[in-house]
């Protein structure tokens, strides 16, 4: 087990597992400079560690992240301070780094959202590949609410994740969705209660840290881009990547220990 703490963003291995946790409670875990920069840290050195095969994102406190901070937008302060271009050129040296780095990530990266998740918090779960929330989460694109659209990619991620009908209502609107709300519409996967939610997103991670890590990272890999793809582009990313996977030797392996298994349990 190894861990580096900082005082906005802890990160902590434990086998094959990674888990980064937001811990600026008393802010909500607000994406302003400081944090955004702690974040964006961790998250920027995820693959520098070869054993782990799986990330958690998660926040201390009583929410996951409640997107940028009020206060600061109303002071022209922090991340909002200056001339619209110096605005501009910030955001895309600060919370685009988080972006980046998330859908840069090559091992798998689950989000256990608990209480709110809103604007910009939405959009770093939505960047995750798979969200586990509490009972008590609430999520929201809020940002019509205080004038502005999203600026860290959410329109990107919930369009794809969604629709284009459903991304444009809860834009449009900024309602908050409750979790069961979240889970009907595939926001997420699964609800726990509160005191589950930490448990069974390590759980999860762990049993996807089971899988060979080379085949694991060419899944998901294959499974994003496939959003994105044509079917014939599919078809022969998936052939040239099963091709490498089934000459290789983490596939004997498996297929090894699946024989052995299968003939142990006879």
């Amino acid at each position: 087990m190894t861990s580096s703490p900082s005082d906005l963003v802890a990160s902590r291995i434990d086998g094959a597992v990674l888990t980064i946790t937001m811990q600026s409670a008393a802010t909500g875990n607000a994406l302003n400079l400081a944090m955004t920069s702690a974040l964006a840290d961790a998250l920027e050195r995820v693959n520098a560690h070869e054993e782990v095969r799986c990330v958690v994102l998660c926040a201390s406190g009583k929410n996951f992240c409640t997107g940028g901070n009020v206060n600061d937008m109303r002071d022209g302060t922090d991340l909002m301070a200056g001339s619209t271009t110096q605005v501009r050129e910030r955001l895309l040296k600060s919370l685009h780094r988080i972006t980046h780095a998330v859908h840069g990530i090559e091992v798998p990266v689950i989000a256990a959202v608990n209480g709110l998740a809103i604007g910009a918090g939405f959009d770093l779960s939505l960047m995750c590949d798979v969200r586990l929330c509490s009972e008590d989460a609430r999520f929201s694109e809020s940002f019509l609410r205080l004038g502005l659209v999203s600026g860290i990619g959410g329109a990107w991620f919930l369009t794809r994740l969604v629709g284009l009908s459903k991304a444009m209502e809860l834009t449009l609107t900024s309602e908050f969705i409750d979790a069961q709300a979240a889970l009907r519409l595939g926001v997420v996967s699964q609800v726990f209660g509160a005191g589950q939610l930490q448990e069974e997103a390590r759980k999860l991670a762990e049993r996807i840290a089971m899988n060979p890590p080379h085949g694991m990272r060419m899944a998901k890999r294959l499974v994003r881009d496939a959003s994105q793809s044509t079917l014939a582009g599919a078809l022969e990313q998936a052939a040239s990547m099963q091709a490498i996977l089934l000459c290789g030797d983490e596939h004997k392996n498996a297929v090894r220990g699946f024989l052995t298994n299968a003939r142990g349990a006879r």
